[in-house]
């Protein structure tokens, strides 16, 4: 069989037949060069970064099972079509100045959105960048998933690469896995000399330094190495050095000597501006109440809100139909599905008596002042929008006799939100907070 028809029979055979029909299929033509490439060409840029994001490992693996050899394997657009001249284009690169894994381009000072909950952050970034090794050495940031940590470590290195630098960007996970190689092989010498003579070193993920004792007495000394030359190090993690369990001191201690800068989820304003950006450089068109949608109900991981778009963008594009709320919505039902499985009435409960001033036991009483009684209404509606759990469920938990009650504070809260665009607005703040909300904040 050709090699190209195998490569769809396999991934026919792996993935499912809608994600086969909706991406797979329409990778309109694949060419195989001979500096060993293999080009594939997409319609638009919205099923490249969809493929890109959630089939390209997939697809990597069966071009390697079918071909038994190491494949680039390259995304291109139809009218971007010129594998013929790579070879010309390959010898005349100029040698780069990042080293380990690849920078995203994408990832600047100028693409980053900033607001009062990632400022602090993003400005002594920035400061590093513009006089690395001297007045914040190492920069630690911290925070959550999806937030943006990665973003300011890779606008650094971008920086410094474009002036000449050389830079090393890895994960923790790399930067073990390469030392795990050398030292089996003997190969120590090469290992140190390689990560000790850089000018900026940037590793993501370094609370997976956990537990690891051999690689924690390697990085401290090539830590100590980089900073007695002033080289600059930039470290992120998902929490600061004090929390990372099994951290030896010596190595908690040295994250702390320089400067630690956190970065909070985003507030609302920040997540729309967020979205607008990204439809702005992957050539999206949203309407306003799409936007809004999208940031209020999608969480604070910017990752998961960028594959919304993708998807969203690609459906659009295939179908050739305009994006609409409903049709965001039908979209990305299933990321929202997931979403709703993880809230529970409890936290629900919790947010709206923290917002509104009430004790959450008061919302759960047979109290009938007007103030209770709109809380209790509204944690009611959010209960049944926000989570899987049934009328009858949601009459149990706030101690009523049947569902009917429920009924009528949802006609009640729909009826407000319609009429009132003040309280409206009250009632997606507070959907923000709930999508956002971590259990350690109780």
């Amino acid at each position: 069989m050709e090699i190209k028809k195998e490569i769809f029979e396999q991934l026919r055979s792996k993935v499912k037949p809608i994600v086969y029909k909706r991406y797979i299929s329409n990778i309109k033509k694949i060419e195989i060069t001979p500096q060993n490439e293999i080009f594939l060409f997409v319609p638009n840029i919205y099923l490249l970064k969809w493929i890109q994001r959630f089939l390209m490992a997939q697809i990597e693996t069966t071009i390697k099972d079918i071909t038994k050899k190491e494949y680039q394997i390259k995304l291109e657009l139809l009218s971007q079509k010129k594998p013929e001249k790579v070879k010309e284009k390959k010898i005349s690169q100029k040698v780069s100045n990042i080293d380990e894994t690849p920078l995203n381009p994408h990832f600047t000072f100028e693409n980053f959105i900033v607001g009062s909950s990632n400022q602090f952050a993003f400005t002594t970034a920035k400061s590093v960048a513009k006089s690395p090794g001297l007045q914040y050495n190492p920069l630690f940031i911290y925070g959550g998933v999806g937030l943006g940590k990665t973003h300011l470590l890779q606008a650094i290195g971008n920086y410094r690469a474009n002036l000449g630098d050389r830079v090393i960007y890895t994960t923790l996970e790399q930067f073990m896995n390469k030392f795990i190689h050398h030292l089996k092989n003997n190969q120590m010498e090469s290992f140190r000399k390689y990560f000790r003579e850089c000018d900026i070193l940037l590793i993501d993920d370094i609370q997976f330094l956990s537990q690891k004792e051999q690689t924690q007495e390697e990085f401290f000394h090539t830590f100590n190495k980089l900073h007695s030359e002033n080289k600059q190090i930039v470290l992120t993690s998902d929490r600061p050095p004090k929390s990372i369990p099994k951290l030896v001191d010596r190595l908690r201690s040295r994250f702390e000597w320089g400067l630690m800068a956190d970065i909070k989820p985003p507030e609302l304003e920040t997540k729309i501006s967020i979205i607008r950006k990204k439809c702005e450089l992957d050539g999206i068109f949203l309407k306003k109440d799409v936007i809004y949608y999208l940031a209020t109900t999608m969480g604070d991981n910017i990752r998961e809100i960028e594959g919304a778009l993708i998807k969203i963008g690609a459906m659009s594009a295939m179908l050739n139909k305009e994006v609409t709320v409903e049709f965001a919505k039908n979209t990305i039902k299933e990321q929202l599905k997931e979403k709703k499985e993880k809230i529970t009435i409890d936290t629900i409960l919790y947010v709206v008596a923290k917002e509104l001033n009430i004790k959450p036991s008061d919302i759960k009483s047979k109290k009938r002042s007007k103030v209770i009684v709109e809380a209790r209404r509204i944690a009611i509606y959010l209960s049944r929008k926000l989570t899987s759990s049934t009328m009858p469920q949601i009459a149990l938990f706030f101690g009523m006799k049947d569902h009917t009650t429920i009924s009528h504070a949802m006609k009640k809260i729909n009826s407000l939100i319609n009429e009132n665009e003040n309280f409206r607005a009250k009632i997606k703040e507070l959907e923000h907070k709930i999508l956002t909300f971590k259990e350690q904040e109780k």
